[in-house]
């Protein structure tokens, strides 16, 4: 498989050795391999929640999943982030602004390590069925979402590395990368591009994510929940995903095998 990339710095990688079979190498082959570790979400010195994600970038995790699961309106909303890392896992320390806070110690969480998360504990069918903000979809060239999806992997280091982890990327409206964030799991990938995107003060109306999953309705939750007009997406979404991306407005779009492009919505 070819000379590794180094692993991040201050980490080291993750390895395991076998055997290939059959495959274009024959013999001991010893393959990277992705990091996934428990994080725990601390908002004020209160536990809400533990999940599992890739220990990079954890800062825009928190600043992300605060914002897309509206925890906080607004990145000034969040106070301070603090990342330490103990023998069973990370911890996110969160500082909000107490009558933030106050909200979520009244809300109860179902986050049980699990990097595919998809509902994260959404608390009853009404919660599940509540309509998400509107969102305007830019109006984007065919040829800019090509050209994005054409130089995907050459945005993705960890991918190059451990071929296992998904990437979040945010793209100009004519299709040049402005961030990349990747993760083991779609949702927490999504996240941490989000407070990247936070941090950096992109507009979300100008321009588009790239997504190297499917599009599950999680995804369109979390990218309405900021403002985010269209979704780029490897695969095709699901059929709920479709649904409420047409009900807020959000533009959704999906790679083909040979290479083209089917634009779903608006």
């Amino acid at each position: 498989m070819g000379a590794p990339l180094p692993a991040p710095p201050g980490r080291a990688e993750p390895r395991a050795a076998g055997t290939a079979f059959g495959g274009a190498a024959n013999g001991p082959v010893e393959w990277v391999l992705p990091e996934e570790a428990p994080v725990s979400l601390v908002y004020n010195g209160r536990p809400f929640g533990v999940m599992l994600a890739s220990p990079s970038d954890l800062e825009d995790f928190g600043l992300g999943f605060s914002l897309a699961e509206r925890i906080i309106a607004r990145p000034a909303e969040m106070e301070s982030i603090e990342v330490t890392q103990g023998e069973q896992g990370f911890v996110l320390s969160m500082r909000i602004l107490s009558e933030r806070a106050a909200l979520v110690a009244g809300r109860r969480r179902a986050l049980d390590a699990r990097s595919g998360c998809g509902l994260c504990g959404i608390e009853s069918l009404d919660a599940f069925h509540a309509a998400l903000p509107n969102v305007v979809a830019p109006d984007l060239a065919p040829e800019a979402i090509l050209r994005a999806f054409a130089d995907f992997r050459a945005h993705q280091p960890m991918r190059a590395r451990d071929r296992s982890v998904h990437g979040a990327a945010w793209c100009g409206r004519d299709g040049v990368f402005k961030l990349v964030r990747e993760d083991v799991g779609r949702h927490s990938a999504l996240d941490k591009l989000i407070g990247a995107m936070a941090r950096d003060g992109h507009d979300p109306r100008d321009g588009f994510a790239l997504l190297s999953s499917r599009c599950g309705f999680e995804l369109v939750q979390k990218a309405a929940a900021v403002g985010i007009g269209f979704l780029a997406c490897v695969s095709a979404p699901t059929s709920l995903a479709l649904d409420k991306a047409r009900a807020c407005g959000m533009g959704l779009a999906c790679a083909t095998r040979d290479g083209g492009l089917v634009r779903l919505t608006p």
